[in-house]
């Protein structure tokens, strides 16, 4: 399996996948348009026989409805979109383990915190995780907001699904933080030197032809919500904080006015 990150283009920066298969079929993930997924599968002469939504919001499944009328392709998102995602036809259980081709494996995770129908999917190639696509709750340096949601989720989700993984699987977010989130990280740590090299990266990148991506084990350096006991972090915050979670409450109060 091939996996092509896209960027939109968008107001909201979102990041748009397709999932490549050895038999010329493919599956998109949080498609923004139809327009977009259908030059690519033209240009790469493949057919689409399925939409996989991480969660509910409009930025993330507008495309459905259109691609499900052209392609007849079925939608797989969490239970709780039921009536909220265009086209849903199959619902996702925690857990749960999708063979999408020989020796390429998908595992969903339950992760609430941005919303409640929210889901993440971990890429397993020849039995080892590789990849996870995070949709809005981890991005690369930073994580999701919780309007639609709830902080202690957040918190859960983060500290249960993602903290335990291995340092080399790759982060594929819903959208292009990148940027903000190393200044961010920088506001709060100011003396964090893996962060301010990354935003060098980040200004000889290209976001159009090869987006930066991050690992596990960079999210450990330059994410600053996981870095929770950092006394550079504690220190700058507006006030005490008692345990991990208070940290990250904060952090994320923060970040909601950055």
């Amino acid at each position: 399996m091939k996996i092509h990150q896209i960027y939109t283009d968008s107001n909201l920066r979102n990041f748009t996948y397709i999932l490549e298969l050895n038999n010329e079929t493919a599956y998109v993930i949080d498609p923004w348009s139809d327009e977009l997924v259908n030059d690519f599968l033209l240009n790469n002469k493949l057919s689409l026989i399925g939409i996989i939504n991480t969660h509910e919001h409009w930025d993330h499944v507008q495309g459905n409805e259109a691609l499900v009328n052209q392609h007849q392709c079925e939608v797989w998102a969490h239970s709780n979109g039921k009536g909220k995602i265009p086209g849903l036809s199959r619902m996702l259980t925690s857990n749960e383990k999708i063979e999408l081709e020989k020796d390429t494996i998908i595992e969903v995770l339950d992760t609430p915190g941005h919303c409640q129908a929210h889901l993440c999917f971990i890429v397993y190639y020849h039995g080892k995780p590789t990849h996870v696509f995070t949709g809005d709750i981890l991005f690369n340096a930073g994580v999701g907001n919780c309007h639609g949601g709830d902080v202690s989720d957040m918190y859960t989700t983060i500290q249960e699904k993602f903290v335990s993984l291995a340092d080399d699987i790759i982060i594929l977010p819903g959208h292009e933080y990148l940027k903000n989130n190393l200044n961010f990280t920088l506001s709060r740590e100011p003396s964090n030197s893996t962060a301010k090299q990354w935003l060098s990266k980040y200004d000889e990148s290209n976001i159009y032809t090869n987006p930066l991506t991050t690992t596990m084990g960079d999210e450990r350096e330059i994410n600053t919500f996981f870095r929770l006991t950092n006394v550079e972090i504690i220190k700058n915050l507006p006030k005490p904080a008692r345990n991990e979670k208070e940290v990250f409450v904060s952090l994320r109060a923060l970040r909601d006015k950055w």
